[in-house]
């Protein structure tokens, strides 16, 4: 997985950059100066980081009509978009879910980091480049759609609507998988 990279101290959109336009103006997500553009966590959202294969086995789990939060694509890495202050919750919640150590794939990124912003929908750029698996829109946005651990009161969530709970549950359950796939395909070696 790519790192998140340390916040800068003054997050700023390059003049023209148009990635970096389209984030600021059409959602309003804070942005800092790239080569290539990067969105500020922690601000709208905080980051749900696993492996690809993990991450698509999340979507395939989740179902194709269950509303989750944007969710991108970076190299071997599916950034799941939750709402701000979920990056603080994940510990106690993998503790609380039994997960605790098992789940290492498995990578929270909040305040004070920053993830390379995938290209917009439609936008052309280079192929190693991120871009969005489910770009955020109506019935996608980070707020209301996965509310962090404190928030959950059980009201005023649409039916099928996964919550932080689920998918960290998902997610977990997908990173172990595919740890003990990577492990049982190791040859044994005897002494």
């Amino acid at each position: 997985m790519s790192p998140a990279i340390p916040l800068p101290r003054e997050p700023a959109a390059a003049p023209g950059d148009p990635v970096q336009q389209w984030y600021e103006n059409e959602l309003g997500w804070a942005t800092a100066a790239g080569p290539p553009a990067q969105l500020v966590a922690g601000l709208r959202f905080d980051v749900l980081e696993v492996p690809a294969d993990a991450g698509f086995a999340v979507l395939r789990r989740l179902g194709a009509k269950a509303a989750t939060g944007p969710v991108a694509l970076d190299g071997n890495t599916v950034r799941f978009l939750v709402a701000a202050g979920s990056a603080d919750e994940l510990p106690g919640l993998l503790e609380w879910l039994e997960w605790g150590g098992l789940a290492r794939d498995l990578r929270a990124v909040g305040a004070g980091c920053l993830v390379p912003a995938p290209l917009p929908p439609g936008r052309p750029g280079p192929r190693e480049a991120a871009v969005w698996l489910r770009p955020p829109g109506p019935g996608r946005e980070v707020e209301p759609t996965l509310p962090t651990l404190s928030a959950l009161t059980g009201l005023g969530k649409g039916a099928g609507t996964p919550d932080l709970v689920r998918l960290v549950d998902t997610a977990a359950t997908q990173c172990h998988r595919l740890r003990l796939l990577r492990a049982s395909a190791q040859p044994l070696a005897f002494s």
